[in-house]
């Protein structure tokens, strides 16, 4: 393990950005101090998105604020970016701050080229956050991955789920999602 690297924190890392240190069109985002370039967005990664959004505001309607795309700050050093947050309502509709890990219901992922990051990376720092509830949906095994109960060593649960199950979020057990629905048909 290296110990002479110099974390960034979230305030650096705004600072670089309003500065002009990153192109606008670069996607980045901050996690444990470090910037990693996000993965390009494909035609069925966005589809996902756009599927998962529909199904969420359906069955969740004004009970949440749905976010896309959008940042998390998760502690001074992590500000990931998912592709769907699912947070507590806010007045201001967060716009004195990002929503913090208190303020999330669930946070997804979707994996077309990036699963192994989205397992490894972002799960981890998703825990140690304390996440409640982290789903990552693979498009191309057809499946999702249900992380819960963290903690900062991990999370104590994964399930790997295949496309024929039905799901609920924890804070919305009458909400439910067939897995399906959010895949691409084939």
């Amino acid at each position: 393990m290296l110990t002479n690297i110099r974390l960034i924190s979230v305030q650096e890392y705004h600072k670089m950005a309003e500065t002009g240190i990153f192109h606008p069109e670069e996607r980045l985002e901050l996690i444990a101090g470090q910037i990693f370039r996000m993965s390009a967005k494909g035609t069925a990664h966005e589809s996902a998105i756009t599927r998962t959004e529909r199904l969420l505001r359906q069955r969740l309607g004004d009970k949440v604020l749905l976010r896309i795309q959008s940042p998390v700050q998760l502690d001074d050093y992590s500000e990931p970016e998912p592709d769907i947050s699912v947070v507590k309502l806010n007045s201001l509709d967060y716009e004195d701050h990002h929503p913090n890990a208190s303020e999330v219901f669930l946070l997804i992922e979707i994996a077309d080229s990036s699963l192994k990051y989205d397992r490894e990376v972002k799960a981890i720092a998703y825990a140690k956050s304390g996440i409640i509830e982290y789903w990552i949906l693979d498009v191309n095994g057809r499946k999702l991955y249900m992380y819960r109960l963290p903690s900062p060593d991990g999370y104590h649960s994964e399930s790997i789920l295949a496309e024929d199950v039905t799901i609920s979020p924890l804070a919305f057990g009458d909400c439910t999602i067939a897995i399906r629905e959010l895949l691409r048909k084939i």
